[in-house]
């Protein structure tokens, strides 16, 4: 188990330095970062002025692994626009982001998993076909759509609950519905298939002849095999919902790490950005790493892979 856990650090420590790499680059080769920060306006002289006072004359690889040694350090420097220190900013806006992922996380798994198993358990019955009904509308449906559509019916039609902002749990019920709904059909599926599998084995077969219950059989033996491939897809849809957040945070003017880096792009906040994409970028990372932990912990056949 342990030569697992070290292969699979050094592979998330792989990932995370490429993804530095190549966030850096690209930020860096979209165009002349101090012209973008002087502004169109600004004279030849003052472009010039902040190309040297924010290091950006220095050749680009000396660039980078000086940001790469002080990001190390948790320092990703000043807000060229909000004037705080990028980790303050972070720190105000990423326990808002969090907070919804993982409220969007919960509902998600809360549906998706009773779903499939209802699914598989009453295959190609109207239930089944009810199931996959809603996975498939959930798959088609843009995400700033529903979260639109959300705002119509529940905020605006009937006024349960407040159009926009974060300061209290009403405001975080409207974005997670939405952002659950986008996780949801892939974990149903795979509940649903994996179910399907685990109920044809000979171990089930021969549970249900020792004349164990419906129930026991379902729930001891049949779902606990079934759904290891979802602990692996949850982590990576609590990643994906953490950079997708960007749509809802903006859709319902959450003052979370997804607004921030909409505003930080739109004002050519560099070292926002930057933070940002590496900060969710680790989430995502670390996510993945502990969900294939979890699942070699569960299944030791994985650890030989």
């Amino acid at each position: 188990m342990l030569i697992y856990i070290f292969r699979r650090l050094l592979v998330a420590l792989s990932v995370m330095l490429t993804v530095a790499v190549v966030s850096f680059m690209l930020l860096h080769l979209s165009g002349d970062l101090a012209t973008a920060i002087a502004g169109p306006e600004s004279s030849a002289a003052d472009v010039e002025k902040i190309r040297v006072q924010y290091g950006l004359d220095r050749p680009i690889v000396e660039q980078f692994f000086d940001w790469l040694g002080a990001a190390a350090r948790l320092d990703f420097g000043r807000s060229f626009y909000f004037q705080n220190t990028v980790m303050e900013l972070v720190g105000e806006r990423l326990p808002i982001t969090l907070k919804l992922g993982g409220v969007a996380l919960l509902l998600a798994v809360a549906v998706a998993i009773p779903l499939g198993v209802l699914a598989a358990l009453y295959r190609d019955t109207w239930i089944d076909r009810l199931a996959l009904m809603v996975a498939v509308v959930g798959q088609a449906m843009p995400t700033f759509w529903f979260a639109l559509t959300l705002v119509l019916l529940f905020a605006v039609g009937l006024k349960w609950l407040p159009v926009a902002g974060n300061t209290s749990w009403q405001h975080f019920v409207l974005p997670a519905v939405a952002l659950g709904y986008y996780a949801m059909p892939a974990m149903m599926r795979l509940t649903r298939a994996g179910m399907l599998d685990v109920l044809g084995a000979d171990y089930i077969r021969t549970a249900r002849a020792k004349g164990l219950s419906r129930s026991r059989v379902v729930f001891k033996h049949a779902l606990r095999n079934a759904i290891i491939p979802v602990v692996a897809l949850a982590a990576v849809e609590l990643g994906f919902m953490l950079g997708g957040s960007v749509v809802i945070e903006s859709v319902y003017s959450m003052q979370g790490l997804g607004q921030l880096a909409w505003d930080s792009i739109a004002r050519n906040d560099y070292p926002v950005v930057q933070a940002v994409v590496l900060i969710i970028a680790v989430f995502y990372i670390a996510l993945t790493f502990l969900a294939d932990v979890l699942n070699a912990a569960l299944d030791p056949r994985m650890r030989t892979r």
